[in-house]
């Protein structure tokens, strides 16, 4: 018998065979190399195949967020500005995105947010332990609008579960899209999680915390929608 929520549990992992990202080469600015040079030695975490004590990494215990995928990171940074004694841990993949954010993190001094450059899957299989999670937050992910690319989504049952898990009761697990399609079948997949609860009827009403972001602005002057979803661990 596997255990879902051992973090050591090789054979229960999500299949890793096809990935919801590319790897792109990206553009680095001057600020953004600077602040990779002076910061990152500081604020971003190296992977480690175990548990890390976040209390340990921050100097205090707080309540913990973890970010999927947080693009050039302003939203992660307005956040972490807002919720001073909630500490964050923003994952992506991309260096230019690691470089802009940590340079909005000395921009604004900002003491409770570290990232970690590594596939977020691996992450929350070996990095965070379970049930330590106040709240997981997935913005915007990849649609991978075509249908034969429809299993590159990274909100998939076993990655749902897998969230799930490194949630601590009550925690909440809070994603947004600007893509029905993706919206629907986010929807579908987080209410069946056993694991989960639903906040509202459906979609839930933005919650506050999450800023308006210059693209979804745009949007959503242009009649775009844009869907959040609010789930909870029971």
């Amino acid at each position: 018998m596997t255990d879902p929520t051992d973090p050591n549990d090789t054979l229960n992992r999500p299949h890793r065979s096809v990935r919801s990202f590319v790897v792109r080469a990206g553009r680095m600015g001057p600020g953004q190399t600077r602040a990779l040079v002076a910061l990152g030695p500081r604020f971003v975490l190296p992977f480690v195949a175990q548990p890390v004590d976040f209390a340990q990494a921050f100097g205090r215990t707080a309540p913990l967020v973890l970010e999927i995928g947080f693009g050039m990171g302003d939203a992660t940074a307005a956040i972490a500005q807002a919720l001073p004694g909630t500490d964050f841990i923003g994952v992506e993949v991309h260096t230019p995105g690691v470089g802009a954010l940590l340079k909005r993190i000395g921009e604004l001094e900002l003491t409770n947010l570290r990232l970690i450059q590594h596939d977020a899957v691996e992450v929350l299989q070996q990095m965070i332990a379970p049930q330590s999670l106040a709240g997981v937050h997935v913005f915007f992910p990849d649609p991978w609008h075509k249908k034969k690319h429809n299993k590159r989504r990274l909100i998939q049952p076993a990655f749902v579960q897998l969230l799930a898990s490194r949630l601590a009761p009550g925690g909440s697990l809070h994603c947004a899209t600007d893509w029905q399609p993706y919206a629907e079948q986010m929807l579908e997949v987080l209410s069946a999680e056993p694991a989960l609860r639903n906040t509202a009827a459906g979609y839930a009403p933005r919650p506050d915390y999450r800023p308006l972001t210059k693209f979804e602005n745009r949007g959503l002057k242009l009649g775009h929608g844009v869907w959040d979803l609010v789930f909870v661990r029971s």
